[in-house]
């Protein structure tokens, strides 16, 4: 149901997304698809789920500049990604309509989030960060400005906007921006 949930994701997008055309893709009946997922959104939701079981990779270039250089090319190259993207951007777009697909972005962005604050914590022990940095929060502020363009203004994102991003994040880390009150 996954790979066809997604396949009509790509095709269509969100707008396009029925519980009639992944059954059809699926080779099943739509009342077992309704009666498992109710709609589109449990359609999208159960795909995110099921995508944040699965690994990502998480650099080690040996510093926080080229490890935040790294997540944000991953990230922007994964919604421009010609065969990957446009479910990428689907799925936000599901997100935006839907509350139960929101959950599951939300959920899926939290997991990847805590995973990739690991770069943050490397960089914490050799001494590149302050102790204390929160690396979840390093993180999103490199991702954010990526996120910002590709779904509130519609701006290009590339190498150098995902430089800058992980950069800027890297300068203030460095500055104390993102230590915690408890580090």
């Amino acid at each position: 149901m996954r790979e066809a949930t997604l396949a009509e994701l790509a095709d269509k997008g969100f707008a396009g997304l029925t519980v009639e055309a992944v059954a059809a893709r699926s080779g099943v009946h739509k009342t077992t698809v309704y009666r498992r997922w109710r709609n589109a959104a449990g359609l999208a939701a159960d795909a995110l789920d099921l995508a944040s079981t699965e690994p990502w990779p998480i650099p080690d270039t040996g510093t926080i500049a080229g490890d935040l250089r790294a997540i944000t090319a991953l990230v922007s190259t994964g919604f421009l990604d010609a065969t990957d993207g446009p479910t990428a951007r689907a799925l936000v777009v599901a997100a935006v309509r839907d509350p139960i697909a929101s959950d599951a972005l939300r959920g899926f962005l939290v997991g990847r989030l805590v995973d990739a604050g690991s770069v943050v914590e490397r960089a914490v022990e050799r001494g590149e960060l302050p102790p204390g940095t929160d690396g979840v929060e390093v993180v999103r502020a490199a991702v954010a400005p990526l996120y910002y363009r590709l779904f509130i203004t519609n701006e290009p994102v590339g190498d150098a906007v995902s430089t800058r991003a992980a950069d800027a994040a890297v300068v203030a880390a460095r500055a104390g921006v993102f230590v915690t009150d408890d580090g």
